[in-house]
């Protein structure tokens, strides 16, 4: 038990790394794509072509690869050196925010057209209209998504390893390579696992609070 609690206790810090950059991706990247998934929606044209190429990029290369290039690949490139952690932390805003566009989008092409005319004859301006009938709706529409991909951020952070940054999983191999024993592995899974669920515990009741949409 004893070692459990050593291997606990040097995760925590890689636990840190893990939060942080949830909480710097989710904070940016909802606003982002919410934002995005609006822009989506006008009439001008370039904007919406750009809109979906970036899209496009993101969703269709691996994260690990944009990591790589964003860590390694554009110090080369500009001859400059990065902060990994701060690369990192963009790299995952980037690519959750061009999924986040594609969710609003969506939740927002399923919210009838008439929803859309009812703010313009309650007299409400385009903005008041999205942030007081669209936006609500759209969120509860696509509130388990949002989760799934909340869940799927938590195991994603674990790609930060890969560039030497000292998170819950870079921290375990360590311990693993140096004690030649598995148990870290066990406490990881734990760790990981306890911030899943924790997760969903908070989006069942951001659901309820959304529950009267409808």
């Amino acid at each position: 038990m004893n070692y459990y609690i050593e291997i606990l206790v040097n995760l925590l810090s890689g636990l840190k790394i893990t939060v942080i950059i949830f909480i710097f991706t989710f904070a940016f990247s909802i606003p982002l794509g919410l934002f995005g998934a609006i822009l989506k929606r006008s009439q001008f044209v370039p904007l919406v072509k750009i809109l979906d190429l970036y899209t496009w990029v993101i969703r269709g290369t691996p994260l690990l690869l944009q990591l790589y290039f964003m860590v390694f690949g554009l110090p080369m490139i500009f001859g400059f050196r990065v902060d990994r952690m701060n690369m990192a932390i963009l790299t995952f805003i980037i690519n959750y925010t061009a999924y986040f566009i594609e969710i609003f989008r969506g939740g927002m092409n399923s919210i009838s057209k008439g929803q859309f005319e009812a703010y313009q004859v309650l007299g409400f301006s385009s903005f008041q209209g999205y942030i007081k009938i669209i936006i609500p709706q759209t969120v509860k529409k696509v509130l388990p998504t949002i989760t799934n991909e909340a869940i799927t951020l938590v195991k994603d952070t674990a790609l930060v390893a890969s560039v030497a940054i000292l998170d819950i999983l870079k921290i375990t191999q360590r311990i693993v390579t140096a004690d030649i024993r598995f148990e870290a592995y066990i406490v990881a899974a734990l760790l990981y696992l306890g911030l899943s669920y924790g997760i969903v515990l908070v989006f069942r009741r951001i659901e309820n609070k959304y529950a009267f949409y409808h």
